[in-house]
């Protein structure tokens, strides 16, 4: 093997270069450093989570109660179901003023006046007197609920009022829609605004968002 050797100007002219990058990387840092000391102001501190837990949309199940608790109640006039039964159909149609009109909700009836309470939480969307259909509450409940309380003798809450479930909203009555059977809650459920049996719902467990 042949030995070489450096020439005399090779290993100084080396550390020569090592001590200029150590000189030069030292003078760098201790200038950024000392930018930082004199412009604390450029530091940016992160005073909050990065990661943060955002609680979830829940699903909860309730249950819709009946507008009522008077256990002498009864159905006069069941909803009107195009897929249901004849003899069940006969019993959900309105005569009124030489018409037969298919009856939209279910009225409760009963010979004394009854509380009526909301079935779900909401608020008051609209309460109004009307000649034909007597006093009316409307409430909007979560997941596009609204339920329609009519033939109301008279009424306890105000249009934007927040309902509890159960809460007294009025008191049963007459109108002139169903005057034949007399003291009764015309009660109405709708859904996305689609009109639909109430008993599909009542004293049943539904989904309701819970942010």
């Amino acid at each position: 093997m042949i030995k070489r050797k450096l020439k005399p100007y090779v290993l100084p002219t080396f550390l020569l270069i090592i001590s200029i990058i150590g000189l030069s990387t030292y003078a760098i840092l201790n200038n950024l450093n000392s930018n930082l000391n004199d412009n604390p102001e450029n530091l940016t501190y992160v005073s909050e989570e990065i990661i943060t837990d955002d609680t979830p949309v829940m699903n909860t199940e309730v249950k819709m109660i009946n507008p009522y608790t008077e256990e002498s109640v009864t159905i006069g006039k069941y909803y009107y179901d195009y897929k249901g039964e004849s003899a069940q159909q006969e019993k959900s149609i309105i005569f009124h003023d030489n018409t037969y009109i298919q009856n939209s909700g279910i009225d409760f009836v009963n010979e004394k006046t009854f509380d009526v309470l909301a079935v779900l939480d909401g608020t008051v969307i609209n309460v109004k007197d009307d000649e034909t259909l007597g006093k009316i509450v409307e409430i909007k409940h979560d997941n596009d609920y609204i339920s329609i309380y009519q033939s109301l003798s008279e009424t306890t809450v105000s249009k934007g009022d927040k309902i509890t479930q159960g809460q007294i909203i009025g008191k049963s009555g007459t109108n002139e829609l169903d005057k034949e059977i007399g003291n009764h809650l015309h009660f109405e459920l709708y859904i996305n605004g689609q009109v639909v049996d109430p008993m599909q719902y009542l004293n049943k467990e539904i989904n309701q968002k819970n942010n």
